[in-house]
């Protein structure tokens, strides 16, 4: 099962740092997650990242799939593209490693097999979203494990914390990917 780091959604001091230790920690892929709500801020958050990634090293890079910037994927030779509601296509010529989110389980069905790993939440209450509910029941979650909806191309997110993981695991989930609860 992979366990995926998302970043807060703004920029941090000592996120090289932060980062670093996700790696250690044994993750095996990190969302780089900045989105901007103008064009105005998506300048100055690029410009934020640039200087971030510069600071990892290729081997760090090689894990972050990117949110919002998908040119940044080509600069720094990162591990994938995240598609969401403000990249809502890949580039022309793009190859690499593909992720989305989707949000209930006729989503899944609709596009995992177009993915590399879709994201399926929130599984359980968000710790950083107050007040955004799990989507679902544990006999959902059940029923949608024996019916081969969720599998190994479905990471679990949305209140994940490390003492779910287990119960994700037997549900099937291929990965477990946690913001709030880092």
């Amino acid at each position: 099962m992979n366990l995926i780091a998302i970043t807060k959604p703004y920029t941090e001091d000592n996120e090289v740092a932060f980062i670093r230790r996700v790696f250690e920690s044994g993750f095996d892929i990190l969302h780089l997650r900045k989105p901007a709500n103008s064009k105005d801020v998506a300048c100055r958050v690029l410009a934020e990242l640039r200087e971030l990634l510069k600071e990892l090293t290729p081997d760090e890079r090689k894990k972050i799939v990117i949110h919002d910037y998908p040119e940044l994927y080509y600069e720094f030779d990162l591990k994938g593209i995240h598609i969401n509601r403000n990249v809502t296509k890949y580039p022309e010529d793009y190859q690499g490693f593909k992720t989305r989110s989707c949000h209930s389980l006729e989503e899944v069905k609709l596009y995992k097999d177009d993915f590399d790993y879709v994201f399926l939440s929130p599984i359980f209450d968000s710790i950083s979203k107050k007040g955004y509910k799990s989507a679902f029941t544990e006999e959902e979650l059940k029923k949608a494990s024996q019916d081969g909806i969720i599998d190994k191309k479905v990471v679990a997110l949305g209140g994940v914390t490390f003492d779910k993981i287990s119960f994700l695991k037997d549900l099937g989930f291929g990965g477990a990917a946690m913001m709030g609860g880092l």
